[in-house]
């Protein structure tokens, strides 16, 4: 977890997001992104609803507007990719003990999902991703994916993780030269964490 402090989004309204998009499609406006990142966590009562303090709220708020502004820059790019591999966290499994039946691989690293619970937000993002042809990958950490990338010859990437990961994630991307879709969580953690799968269909 790169964060030094927890968030969970989840109560945040959805125009929240759409205002994030609004405000990273404004190019010019992310050169000075202090004010507006301010002024957005303040209409969105983003300190009080997420018990965060303004530092956090405002770190996190820009992190995200940098993941929007990623995304848009290498969309055509990642478009145009026809072998594609989706990562998720694993952290997002809905058990993360021995009543979860997925199986590890300590040869790629990964997870393969073992589907063994309908309401599971990683079993859900595996089929969708499947269903779509992409190769789909459980991951106990980001650790794991430059192994995975030496090793496949992947050409598209869409990534599940908190905004701080998936920017460190972009620059690996554009150091080989991948076209990547980033999915922020909206809620971190050890576990319990979650994303909008929503939006992964939307990307993927």
């Amino acid at each position: 977890m790169p964060y030094g402090f927890s968030f969970d989004l989840s109560g945040i309204s959805k125009s929240f997001f759409k205002e994030l998009a609004r405000v990273a499609r404004e190019r010019k406006l992310h050169k000075r992104f202090g004010v507006k990142a301010r002024g957005l966590a303040e209409k969105f009562r983003l300190t009080e609803i997420t018990g965060l303090d303004v530092p956090d709220a405002l770190q996190l708020v820009e992190d995200l507007v940098d993941v929007y502004v990623q995304n848009a820059s290498e969309k055509e790019k990642f478009e145009r990719a026809e072998n594609r591999v989706l990562f998720l966290p694993h952290c997002s499994r809905k058990y993360m003990d021995s009543r979860c039946r997925a199986t590890f691989n300590p040869q790629v690293p990964s997870y393969k999902c073992g589907h063994c619970s309908k309401d599971c937000l990683v079993n859900g993002a595996t089929k969708m991703g499947e269903q779509k042809g992409y190769d789909v990958y459980i991951l106990p950490g980001g650790s794991c994916v430059p192994q995975i990338l030496k090793k496949y010859q992947y050409q598209g990437v869409v990534g599940v993780a908190c905004s701080q990961e998936l920017k460190l994630a972009g620059d690996l991307m554009k150091k080989v030269g991948l076209a990547g879709q980033a999915i922020p969580l909206v809620k971190n953690g050890c576990a319990n964490t979650s994303f909008s799968l929503k939006s992964l269909e939307k990307t993927l």
